[in-house]
């Protein structure tokens, strides 16, 4: 963005507004959904709306999440992705609620995950992905109540073993990190060597031994003399290249 310009302007959201986005769960819980709504910057109206169980800002264009997060005490479920966030408030640790946090297909790096994460005990799920990350805290091990985790689609090299090794993990999505490839074995070698090779005269082998080695003999020329299977080069047709698969996969990343 050139230096003086100021970014798209957005909706502007009200009260009302926000208040006619109320909803209410199947299980009975006070959802406030603002998702798709054009927001740029988070409606500091909906602070006096800080009761409520969920939170839905999803698919705007918000790049920065305050401090004052931390006055929705009762959220459970809070769903940030499709947004350009580069950094996730400290204050997010106090939400000790919180089962569910969503903040993939941001801008998140690794100096935007704050540490008070790792305080959030309870959550259930957390979603990464389609982010910038190329660490992730090994501290992270300590939300033992982890059931899913979304690290999909960021610079991962490596996951550290206390993430993997979470005692209530049953989905783990790593898919399209730059991990390294193992090394490759070394073909075994097909041809049988000889520790030992004698020569001897036809004259001095019996009947039997000498029929058996003019046996093999004649199948070992069969072998060489077998023309190679010509090889063909695989056809695929009806090729379809997506403008971006990560997100037509919309299950993935919500």
């Amino acid at each position: 963005m050139a230096k003086g310009k100021k970014g798209p302007k957005g909706k502007k959201i009200t009260l009302k507004i926000a208040k006619n986005s109320l909803k209410i769960t199947i299980d009975g819980k006070r959802r406030l959904d603002l998702s798709k709504m054009g927001i740029t910057t988070f409606p500091k109206c909906i602070l006096k709306m800080a009761d409520v169980d969920e939170l839905d800002l999803s698919r705007n264009m918000i790049r920065k999440i305050p401090e004052s997060i931390k006055k929705f005490q009762n959220l459970r479920w809070l769903d940030l992705h499709s947004n350009q966030i580069d950094k996730i408030p400290e204050s997010i640790g106090q939400l000790q609620n919180l089962l569910f946090l969503n903040v993939s297909n941001n801008k998140l790096t690794n100096k935007g995950l704050p540490q008070e994460i790792c305080t959030l005990k309870n959550l259930r799920m957390l979603n990464l992905g389609l982010n910038t990350l190329d660490n992730i805290p090994t501290t992270f091990g300590s939300l033992k109540e982890l059931k899913e985790v979304g690290l999909f689609d960021n610079y991962l090299t490596s996951i550290p073993v206390s993430i993997q090794k979470l005692p209530k993990l049953k989905k783990l999505n790593t898919l399209r990190n730059p991990f390294p490839q193992p090394e490759e074995e070394e073909p075994k070698d097909p041809i049988k060597r000889l520790d030992s090779l004698y020569l001897v005269n036809e004259s001095d082998l019996c009947g039997s031994c000498l029929t058996k080695s003019q046996q093999q003999r004649d199948k070992m020329n069969d072998i060489i003399r077998e023309p190679a299977a010509c090889k063909r080069n695989p056809l695929f047709t009806n090729l379809i290249t997506p403008n971006s698969t990560a997100k037509e996969n919309q299950v993935e990343w919500r």
